[in-house]
């Protein structure tokens, strides 16, 4: 049963023009005790899947809220999903510290296939491409399997390039075969997956960033240029092709709370990007979020805030999902989040006539706060 709960708090806009989106009003679902880790869309935003701490994923409307289904059959800590290409939009995959990677029918919610890198094994990544469009890829402890994702059969395993867990990997895009690699032990790889994959023959580039690497993402006109957040708070930017450095912020998390009359900024959560301009979302403990432009050219320069989420959480925010170039879909919807508070959280454009609102549980906002700063990057 959903109970709407008002929230005082008023949509606002800061004296640098910075512009705040704040909640009217809250809906309460049925998360009980479940934190929400990441937020996916589907290809064509009719639905958005959520995974949660109980070892679920869930599906909703992206644009109302509405619950449509659950996918559930992992044993323990999801740590990445992703819809499949448009070729089978309704297929989502998901990988879990139960050592596999499970695809789920959205129709029906219901699982289609499993691989398994063994129960020893955590899966902490994946991805799906290479030159054919055939390969599943998947960071595994300190290892990177490949699968062929069409008969299920394993391909290849690289072992030499880590040597701890590895919390990332993509494959480019444009150039699909292509695969970057980012691990906690501070490196970065560039993989060539166009013919048989060995660490030796095809390990094209190693980008040394120097700690422990928590999440990276691609950007720029033709993706040659790659962000890299460590779990030590701090962003560099480089080319992955040549392994060349363009930028390092050091010092982020007092940049950006220079950047903002907020208080200070605790942990980024993810960037954001729009051809060449690229965003770091910064957030407090206490769940307010910021949108700090990011300077590469010339002198590495973090910009002052240009958006400010907060009213919405009352704990560290997990993901955010920004409903970017679907104007006929989104109905004025700004984008979703989701946290450590079990709160999802649906943000409104500042021309909309719509009201806030946040799908939350009332027993989680009144939970007593822990310090989970130190183990937030656990699962990667």
């Amino acid at each position: 049963m959903e109970e709407a709960m008002e929230m005082e708090v008023e949509e606002q806009k800061t004296q640098n023009s910075t512009k705040r989106f704040g909640l009217k009003n809250s809906i309460q679902t049925n998360f009980g005790d479940d934190y929400v880790f990441q937020i996916v869309p589907k290809d064509d935003w009719t639905s958005m899947a959520v995974s949660l701490s109980t070892n679920a994923v869930k599906l909703y409307s992206p644009v109302t809220g509405q619950f449509i289904g659950e996918c559930k059959g992992h044993s323990a800590t999801i740590n990445h999903i992703s819809f499949s290409d448009p070729s089978t939009p309704h297929v989502l995959h998901s990988c879990s510290s139960d050592g596999t990677i499970r695809a789920w029918d959205t129709r029906n919610f219901q699982q289609v296939s499993c691989v398994t890198a063994g129960s020893s094994q955590e899966v902490f990544s994946f991805s799906l491409g290479g030159s054919s469009d055939n390969l599943l890829a998947a960071g595994c402890q300190s290892q990177i399997f490949f699968w062929d994702w069409r008969n299920k059969k394993q391909v290849a395993c690289l072992e030499e390039s880590h040597v701890d867990d590895v919390t990332q990997v993509h494959f480019t895009p444009g150039h699909q075969n292509k695969l970057v690699s980012a691990s906690v032990d501070g490196l970065i790889c560039v993989f060539d997956t166009s013919a048989d994959i060995d660490d030796e023959d095809h390990l094209d580039t190693v980008i040394n960033v120097g700690t422990s690497i928590g999440k990276v993402g691609f950007f720029g006109d033709t993706y040659q240029k790659l962000w890299c957040l460590t779990n030590i708070e701090t962003l560099s930017v480089w080319d992955w092709n040549d392994g060349t450095n363009i930028a390092n912020f050091e010092d982020t998390r007092s940049l950006t709370s220079e950047s903002w009359t907020q208080d200070h900024v605790d942990y980024f959560v993810d960037c954001h990007s729009e051809g060449e301009n690229l965003w770091l979302i910064g957030g407090t403990n206490s769940g307010t979020l910021g949108y700090f432009p990011i300077q590469c050219k010339g002198t590495a320069v973090v910009g002052a805030v240009e958006a400010v989420l907060g009213g919405g959480h009352t704990g560290v925010v997990r993901s955010v999902l920004r409903m970017q170039g679907k104007p006929s879909k989104s109905q004025g919807v700004f984008g979703w989040t989701g946290g450590e508070d079990g709160r999802l959280c649906c943000w409104m454009n500042d021309d909309s006539t719509e009201i806030n609102r946040s799908w939350m549980s009332s027993a989680l906002a009144v939970k007593t706060p822990r310090n989970r700063k130190k183990n937030r990057h656990h699962p990667y």
